[in-house]
């Protein structure tokens, strides 16, 4: 069996479970997006999963994701292929990273919010972006503590017109844990539906859930699950 099929039989694995995982909690399957998180794989295997039929793929490092862009750039496959990015964006890196992703799902400080809406206003583009919630309080993790929330996404909406608030983004405390990080998706969840009341705005989206427990994820709401090993394998390190 070659590489590509290797890859596009555990994509089909993953879509059968995620398949599965919506009818289980009685949500349509177009109501979930499988991002394909391809960090540190090649962009050989972002292609042969793009001609498997994946649109979404996520990328937690920005130059490591702006280069394969640049080598995918001529693959007819990636032509409609969407970027997101997943990892934490330190906030001089935000004039790279405005506007080049179809989402930006890390946004945690006023910092960054200033520095993306500076950049936005010099292209006159709007960015899509999520907030990153550190649901678990814990000191080693980026993403904004829950009771802050309401202040940051006050700030987002009062004083960065070219940023576009479309919902929240946790990791949980345990990783790859199955029903274990349930309850974290369900305080998510819960935080959006206060933030939406709070701002008159829609906030669709909950990127949520990864390879060991985005069927939780999905039963609490997400609408953006991020895998990545089950799809491109364990891995490599980084160089």
């Amino acid at each position: 069996m070659s590489a590509e099929d290797v890859l596009r039989e555990r994509y089909a694995r993953v879509l059968e479970r995620l398949d599965a995982a919506c009818a289980a909690a009685g949500r349509g399957r177009e109501d979930v997006a499988l991002i394909a998180v391809s960090k540190l794989h090649p962009a050989a295997d972002v292609a042969a999963v793009a001609r498997a039929g994946q649109v979404d793929f996520g990328e937690n490092y920005v130059q490591e994701a702006l280069q394969k862009r640049e080598e995918l750039a001529g693959e007819p496959a990636c032509r409609n292929v969407r970027w997101h990015m997943i990892g934490h964006v330190q906030s001089r890196k935000a004039a790279q990273v405005a506007g080049a992703f179809a989402l930006i799902h890390t946004l945690d400080s006023r910092k960054l919010a200033d520095g993306l809406e500076r950049r936005l206003a010099v292209l006159e583009a709007r960015q899509p972006v999520l907030m990153e919630v550190n649901v678990a309080a814990e000191p080693q993790k980026s993403g904004i503590m829950a009771e802050d929330l309401p202040v940051l996404a006050d700030y987002i909406v009062e004083n960065c017109p070219h940023l576009e608030l479309r919902g929240l983004m946790c990791l949980p405390p345990v990783f790859d844990a199955g029903e274990a990080a349930r309850p974290h998706f369900a305080r998510l969840r819960v935080l959006c539906e206060e933030l939406r009341v709070r701002l008159g705005l829609p906030l669709p989206e909950l990127s949520m859930g990864m390879s060991g427990d985005f069927e939780a994820a999905v039963a609490e709401g997400a609408t953006l699950v991020r895998i990545g090993t089950d799809i491109f394998g364990p891995r490599p390190p980084r160089t």
